[in-house]
Formats: structure tokens, C-alpha cells, sequence
């Protein structure tokens, strides 16, 4: 005879193997028939799509979900978009990351890039035009400064800490600091005139923004050259919401840290054969940018009071 006592066991004992099957796992894509990948404005819009729609591709294939791309207007759109919940998966620069967890949003980074040689590091640059007189910061007191975006961490944080440690104060050291939105717009500026000194991303010989834009053929590479480089930051990071189900983020990291030796064209595709696969990372990795956001906080706020 059975006892109300053993039917509660035997309802347990049948949840918990309906939870083990492999339909309960896939239950997510119920609540999830769309997933929202979006990528900060590092290059311009046209570049984004082409590089990583491919991307977007394998990765609905892969969790048999449609996987739509979303570049952000700005670093800042990410970060809310993630905070609100209406970006599933982000792709950032790690200061945007570091200021997405530090307002709040329930982000975990899981994936990062890497360097052909293993490293998981790039620099921040100043670049000027090759035939410009200047040899360092110091020589363009008076001249317009390039800056990225207010939430990049090469094109503005690494270097606003690295001014800081030359003793300038970029707003009234330079005669104008501009954001460009993006590191191709602010190559753009220095070709152009509009900026004499700009901030970028570069890794190594072999990749850096400068680099691609000049396989696109929108500048001459040695038309410019770096007066400073930055000791090295971490690399940029993949981040999904938290408050996903397990299942799904866990599809979504195989995917990704699988992305080079499932669809090398895909992954060809973004890093063009000069960067290495993602590989896993954790929040910690980006607890010093935190540190970088929060100085360059201070800065900010002790010029404005």
C-alpha cells in the first residue's frame, strides 16, 4: 500500500530524473527563441557585420536558436543592454566589461581571446603621422588629442592613467581631447588632421587595429608610427548573463571555445588567421581593470570639483 508519504518520494524520484534527461536540459530554448549577440564599435559598422556574421551563424546552428547580431551605438549600449537583460551575449572591451559588473549588471565573462603566441594581452598605443615632428607625449603640448570612447580601455582609460603618470592633464595640457567613437574613426582623425596625437589597440607586429584597417585599404599602415606603448592588458572578454540557465550558457561556452576547430572560416573570419582561439577565462581576470575604471574615475571627478 502506498502511503501519502511514499508518493511524495516517488514524485521526487521522478522530478529529479526528469530533470537529468537531455529534453529537460534543452528546455531553455521555450524561454529563449532568440538570443541577442552584440559587440562594442571598436571598427565601423560595415566591418562588424562582416566579420562576425559568420559567427552569429555557427552559433545558431550549434544551439539551434537564432543568434542575432547587434552592434552597440556605443560601449555604454552594451553594458546597459546587459544590465536590462535584452543582450544575452556581449562581446566587450575589458574597461566596458569591468564597468558593466561594476553598475550592476549580472554579466560572467567566459571566453577571452588570445595571441598567436599564447598571450592573452595587448597594448595601448599613441600613434602620430609618420612625417608629423613629434617623438613623445611631452612634444605636442597645445595639439588635439584622440581619444576613443569614454569606456575603452586602450582608446581612453589606459591612456588617461598613463597621462596621469607624465604629470598631464590631457583637457588642459592638449588644445582639444575628442571622442571618436571608434579605434578606426580615430585613425581616421589623425589621417585626416582633425586630431595630431590618437589612442588605439595594438598587439603585436603582426595584429593591431592599424593593421586591419590597412588590409581593408582605408589607410597606409606606414604612414603612422607609435611614440608610446603601454605595458600589456588583458585581453578582450565574451561575456553572457548570469541568470541564464545552465544549460544554455554552457552550449554557449562549448561553442564559442570550440569556434576555431569547428568553423575555422568563422573564426578566420574576425581574427583573419593573426590571433589565436578563445579560450576560457573567469571574472577575476578583469578584477585590476576594475581597479584602472575606478582611478580613472577619480580623475574625473577631481577635475570636476
Amino acid at each position: 500500500m502506498l502511503t501519502r508519504r511514499h508518493t511524495l518520494t516517488l514524485a521526487a524520484a521522478g522530478l529529479a530524473a526528469a530533470l537529468a534527461t537531455p529534453a529537460f536540459a534543452q528546455d531553455w530554448k521555450a524561454n529563449y527563441p532568440e538570443l541577442i549577440f552584440a559587440i562594442i564599435p571598436a571598427e565601423n559598422a560595415s566591418g562588424v557585420v562582416e566579420r562576425y556574421t559568420p559567427f552569429v551563424n555557427y552559433l545558431a546552428k550549434e544551439l539551434g536558436t537564432k543568434v542575432t547580431l547587434r552592434i552597440a551605438n556605443d560601449y555604454a549600449a552594451i553594458i546597459e543592454g546587459q544590465r536590462a537583460g535584452n543582450i544575452h551575449i556581449g562581446m566587450y572591451g575589458p574597461a566596458s566589461f569591468a564597468r558593466a559588473r561594476m553598475t550592476g549588471a549580472k554579466v560572467d565573462a567566459f571566453a577571452i581571446e588570445t595571441n598567436l603566441d599564447g598571450t592573452k594581452g595587448y597594448h595601448s598605443v599613441f600613434y602620430v603621422k609618420k612625417d608629423s615632428p613629434y617623438q613623445k607625449v611631452e612634444d605636442l603640448k597645445g595639439k588635439n588629442l584622440g581619444l576613443v570612447d569614454p569606456n575603452s580601455t586602450s582608446g581612453n582609460n589606459v591612456p588617461r592613467f598613463v597621462l596621469d603618470g607624465m604629470k598631464i592633464e590631457p583637457e588642459t595640457f592638449f588644445g582639444k581631447v575628442v571622442y571618436t567613437g571608434s579605434h578606426e574613426n580615430a585613425v581616421i582623425a589623425l589621417n585626416q588632421g582633425t586630431v595630431d596625437i590618437a589612442a588605439n589597440w595594438w598587439n603585436d607586429e603582426q595584429e593591431s587595429n592599424l593593421l586591419r584597417m590597412a588590409r581593408k585599404n582605408m589607410v597606409k599602415a606606414e604612414d603612422f608610427r607609435i611614440i608610446y606603448k603601454s605595458e600589456q592588458i588583458v585581453n578582450s572578454p565574451m561575456a553572457y548573463l548570469s541568470d541564464m540557465p545552465e544549460p544554455l550558457k554552457a552550449s554557449i561556452r562549448d561553442a564559442v571555445l570550440n569556434l576555431a576547430t569547428k568553423d575555422k572560416v568563422a573564426f578566420d573570419k574576425i581574427y583573419e588567421g593573426k590571433q589565436g582561439p578563445l579560450v576560457a577565462v573567469d571574472n577575476k581576470a578583469y578584477d585590476p581593470i576594475i581597479e584602472l575604471n575606478k582611478f580613472v574615475d577619480a580623475l574625473r571627478k577631481k577635475k570636476s570639483s
